[in-house]
């Protein structure tokens, strides 16, 4: 599944477009590697998104094409969030 979708499937960020616009920044990186809005994301990858001074690292459990909000929580661990100074 394309990063930018994953994003919005599993609520991360609130819009595709808003996903694209972030990764297209260079704030997103998929094992360590910079990640365009169109890189592939599969399960046990590790997702680090800087949004500002918020950076979450998340390892993702599940693929899926569409989720109920109640469900989206259970496609991604969450390892790290923290806010910088």
């Amino acid at each position: 599944m394309r990063l930018d979708k994953f994003l919005k499937v599993s609520r991360l960020v609130k819009r595709r477009s808003v996903a694209k616009v972030l990764a297209d920044k260079e704030n997103f990186y998929i094992n360590g590697r910079l990640a365009k809005p169109s890189s592939n994301v599969n399960e046990n990858d590790i997702i680090e998104l800087h949004l500002g001074r918020h950076h979450i690292t998340v390892k993702v459990k599940q693929i899926k094409e569409n989720a109920l909000a109640k469900d989206a929580e259970n496609m991604y661990e969450i390892i790290n969030d923290e806010v910088k100074e």
